[in-house]
Parts: structure tokens; C-alpha cells; sequence
């Protein structure tokens, strides 16, 4: 399928997080490359990746079934979607970081599992619209900040997205229906900003009707045949590159449910970071917990 090569000789050390920079993207991978992707991401390449589990048991046996995905903004703070985690209890829900291969225990560095205390979702969540889509997870214990374990940066509440090209990542199918597998590797994909008045035309010309309007808290980004975020996706990061810094991203978009997997060139429908900039810092805030771990500026 791939094929790895150029293995660094001598791993670099964790790094800590008084060093390290919210949204630094590891291009190149960490300890080795991998050539070849097909849309698979690099080993270590977006270490605010998480991944959303939910704790269960069968047959006398306890193990932990794939929700969603999430993004880390603070050591002890999980960004994702409301739709993902809405009714969901704490204590039944786990966070992983740094993984990458979920067929496999040999990366470098062990992935960090951490139990979730609390859960918060935005009190305007929607689930018929899929406005104010968002929800924060908060974690019992911190992560330990790391070369595969990092802060995705947050944008100001009045950020200009402009039409850039981004990056989603995450763990759900790679085609819609019943041909779709999950993936074992991180993948990712790159996809443009769509503005919103070029996406509302368009999704007008879908089910969703001529009298279609999109909400202040929703995005688009998308509409390249077969580039886009599908089923298992949700609650995943949308990331666009901060201007002036090399390999620097903030975080522009959640993955609602219902992504499209980019079919006929439909845009899909992203909750709006920027708009919840401020929602974010009240619910930190009022926890005692720093801002600084998502601020670039």
C-alpha cells in the first residue's frame, strides 16, 4: 500500500509544551517519512488530532468503540461536534491522542489515553439544522504536550477565511455507502473554502431546497470531486494555514454528521470556529484554565 522510508537515526526528544507552538504541522513526519499516502497522513503530522471513544462492555469483556473525532486546544480541553457527544455520559467517554495506525502499537511514540470529567455542549446546538454545532470535552487529567501531541491554534471571532486551501483529517470512511471502509490510518485531505453565498447557491440545487439558507454558524468548504470528510468523520478538525508562518494552521471548521464525502462536487457544511472564539475563552475561563495554548498572536 506504502512504503516507509528514510528512518531518522537518533528520535527527537518529546517536546514540552513551554516550547512548543500551537498548530505546528510535522510535514515531513516524525522519525520517518512515508511516501506514497494516498491521502494518508504522515506519522505525527496533525498532532491536535484526537479521537473520541466510548467505553463498553460485552460479554463480561470492556473495550472502547470508535465515536468520533476532536481536536486538542488545551492539555486538558477536547474541541468537537455537539451531535457527536450530545447525551453522551463522561464517564463512559475516552480521549485518545497520538494515534496514527490503529492497526498497530509499534509507532514511536504511545498514543495517551485520557478519561473525560466533563462534557459541554453549546446551549444553541440544533440538531435539525446542525447550528452551534460544538461542544467541549474536558479531561480528568492533562496531556503530556509532545512532538505527536499538540494544540491546534484557534482563530480571532473575526477571522476572514477567505477562500484558502485547507486540511481535514480524520479516521471515517473513504467513500459513501456501504463500499466505504474506516480508515486505519489517519487520513487527510485538502479542500478549498467555499464562500458562503457561492455554497448556498449550490446546496439550493440539492434536497435541501430553494428556500435553503446557511447559518451564521456553519461554513463551507469542499466541492472537488471526491475530496471531502464522509461517515465516522464528525467532530474532526478543518484546518487552514496561518498567513505569514511556515507550516502554522488554526483551526477554521468542526465536521458536522451528514458530510458528504464529496459527491458531484457539493460543498460540505463545517461548524464556524471563528464564531465560537469567544464561547471557547467563557467556558476556559470560567474553569481557571489558560488561553495560551491556542493563541498564535
Amino acid at each position: 500500500m506504502f512504503r516507509i522510508i528514510g528512518l531518522v537515526l537518533g528520535l527527537c526528544l518529546a517536546m514540552t509544551g513551554a516550547t512548543q507552538k500551537c498548530g505546528e504541522r510535522n510535514v515531513d513526519g516524525v522519525g520517518f517519512q512515508v511516501y506514497d499516502t494516498d491521502g494518508n497522513s504522515e506519522y505525527g503530522e496533525f498532532p491536535w488530532m484526537t479521537v473520541i471513544l466510548s467505553k463498553e462492555k460485552l460479554a463480561g469483556s470492556e473495550f472502547n468503540l470508535y465515536q468520533c473525532g476532536g481536536s486538542l486546544i488545551h492539555p486538558s480541553v477536547v474541541l468537537t461536534a455537539a451531535s457527536c457527544v450530545q447525551n453522551r455520559a463522561a464517564a463512559k467517554t475516552l480521549v485518545r491522542l497520538g494515534e496514527w495506525d490503529t492497526q498497530t502499537k509499534r509507532e514511536i511514540y504511545p498514543h495517551q489515553d485520557r478519561q473525560v470529567s466533563e462534557i459541554v455542549t453549546h446551549s444553541g446546538f440544533d440538531k435539525t439544522t446542525q447550528a452551534n454545532n460544538v461542544a467541549l470535552l474536558i479531561l480528568k487529567d492533562p496531556t503530556e504536550l509532545m512532538e505527536t501531541v499538540g494544540t491546534i491554534c484557534l482563530p480571532l471571532a473575526d477571522q476572514n477565511l477567505g477562500t484558502a486551501r485547507c486540511f481535514a483529517s480524520g479516521f471515517g470512511k473513504d467513500v459513501p455507502g456501504a463500499d466505504g471502509k474506516y480508515q486505519a490510518l489517519l487520513k487527510k485531505i485538502e479542500v478549498p473554502i467555499v464562500p458562503s453565498e457561492k455554497c448556498q447557491k449550490t446546496l439550493r440545487s440539492t434536497p435541501l431546497g430553494q428556500e435553503f439558507v446557511i447559518h451564521p454558524s456553519l461554513i463551507c468548504a469542499g466541492g472537488e470531486e471526491g475530496r471531502n470528510m464522509c461517515k465516522g468523520d464528525t467532530g474532526s478538525p478543518l484546518v487552514c494555514p496561518i498567513s505569514g508562518t511556515i507550516n502554522q494552521y488554526y483551526q477554521a471548521g468542526i465536521v458536522m454528521d451528514g458530510a458528504g464525502c464529496g459527491e458531484n462536487r457539493i460543498p460540505v457544511l463545517y461548524a464556524n470556529v471563528p464564531m465560537f472564539r469567544e464561547w471557547i475563552e467563557g467556558q476556559l475561563t470560567q474553569r481557571n484554565m489558560s488561553h495560551s495554548y491556542f493563541k498564535h498572536t
